[in-house]
């Protein structure tokens, strides 16, 4: 049992944690366009971010894949950036087949970034479906943290006002499309 809690913990830091601002801002780009009534469909969005991640480090695990660090440190704010751009140009907010798309996969170049980690952190002889199991249990119970806190929010500053949402979606996405540009300026390999 002490695997579980060490491998989710490390899930649940690489979500809610100060060196998680690639995670979150991703999920806020994510969730930016979404109102609390949507709820059960933006917590499975946000599951198709962690099938993604974790089929990556599955295959890093296995070390069956490996990917240049700088390229995908680069990659991973192009993701928050492109899906705030996308957020921006789409007049109906509320899609849910498209991001799921972008979210599944977005999920797995986010997953490269933990990759090298998580295959350091596994012992060569050890099992690694508990540890990628609650690694991802936690992953998404931080995600799941940061969209309901987002959509309260939310719901707490636009209420059900379709001119604030309007501009609520847009300054969201204005702001994470500005910052993950700006970091992936900083990451250019």
């Amino acid at each position: 049992m002490s695997d579980f809690k060490l491998y989710f913990e490390e899930g649940w830091k690489h979500i809610v944690s100060t060196d998680a601002t690639d995670h979150i801002l991703f999920i806020v780009a994510l969730g930016a366009v979404y109102q609390i009534k949507y709820w059960k469909q933006v917590l499975i969005l946000v599951t198709a971010f962690t099938v993604g991640h974790s089929l990556t480090l599955a295959l890093s695990a296995y070390d069956i894949i490996r990917f240049n660090t700088q390229w995908v440190e680069f990659l991973i704010p192009c993701t928050i950036a492109l899906t705030a751009l996308y957020n921006i140009l789409h007049k109906k907010h509320e899609r849910f087949g498209v991001n799921y798309f972008l979210a599944l996969f977005f999920g797995l170049i986010h997953g490269m970034g933990f990759a090298n980690t998580i295959r350091f952190m596994l012992a060569s002889d050890q099992q690694i479906a508990l540890p990628l199991f609650s690694f991802n249990l936690g992953l998404e119970a931080g995600q799941i943290l940061v969209v309901m806190l987002l959509l309260l929010l939310h719901y707490v500053i636009v209420g059900k006002q379709a001119s604030r949402h309007k501009v609520w979606v847009y300054t969201l996405s204005t702001l994470t499309l500005v910052w993950g540009a700006w970091l992936a300026i900083q990451r250019i390999p």
